[in-house]
């Protein structure tokens, strides 16, 4: 059985506005990504302000759709999500609201590969131009970007290890760094362009071309 947290808690003071509502297409952002985490898991988990708790969970109104109100950083609203989850969870899925045309096939894929005996999986793209390590406006080298990739939502984990990572209330900017630190073996699957992060009001027109 797997769950998806869906963290959406974020003010959007890049954006300029909490982005998770703004309308795209036919619905809001956030009814983009809890719609696409729904269709590939058992059920979802939506972080999001203390203030909007009442007001989405009566918008979603879906008996496996549950409403929460996040944390000050990322990494407290994947923690008040993990308190939400059922013990009985094999695999948690944690996807940000700011990605909200991820597919449900990209759900299904990290889901996949931990089932079939990763601690965590995440959605990788190749990195597609020459990256300098940089000190002081100085380059120091040059990176293979054969071994690079950038690194997108939805992550998926064996429950028990994420629980683990999350012990002692660290942060990082994914989930996938606390495993790593832990030890745990985290897969990159192939990501999609469709999963990209949507951070300012130019962002939008970008992702227009993969609405459904």
């Amino acid at each position: 059985m797997a769950w998806s947290i869906v963290c959406a808690g974020g003010a959007g003071h890049r954006f300029g506005t909490a982005k998770q509502y703004i309308e795209f297409g036919d619905r809001r952002l956030i009814d983009h990504a809890v719609a696409n985490a729904l269709e590939a898991s058992d059920g979802v988990v939506v972080c999001v302000p203390s203030d909007d708790v009442d007001e989405l969970t009566a918008s979603f109104a879906d008996p496996n759709v549950r409403v929460v109100a996040g944390g000050v950083l990322r990494s407290d609203s994947v923690r008040c999500g993990l308190a939400v989850v059922p013990e009985d969870v094999d695999v948690v899925v944690v996807h940000d609201a700011a990605r909200p045309l991820a597919p449900a096939s990209l759900f299904s894929d990290v889901i996949g590969a931990v089932n079939a005996g990763a601690d965590a999986a995440v959605p990788g793209l190749s990195v597609p131009d020459t990256v300098k390590r940089v000190a002081d406006g100085v380059v120091v080298e040059t990176l293979d970007r054969n071994e690079l990739v950038l690194v997108q939502t939805p992550q998926a984990f064996r429950a028990d290890v994420l629980r683990a990572a999350h012990v002692g209330a660290p942060d990082a900017t994914d989930d996938a760094a606390l495993v790593e630190r832990a030890g745990g073996k985290v897969v990159v699957v192939p990501g999609s362009p469709a999963a990209s992060k949507i951070t300012t009001p130019d962002d939008l027109a970008v992702m227009q071309r993969w609405l459904p």
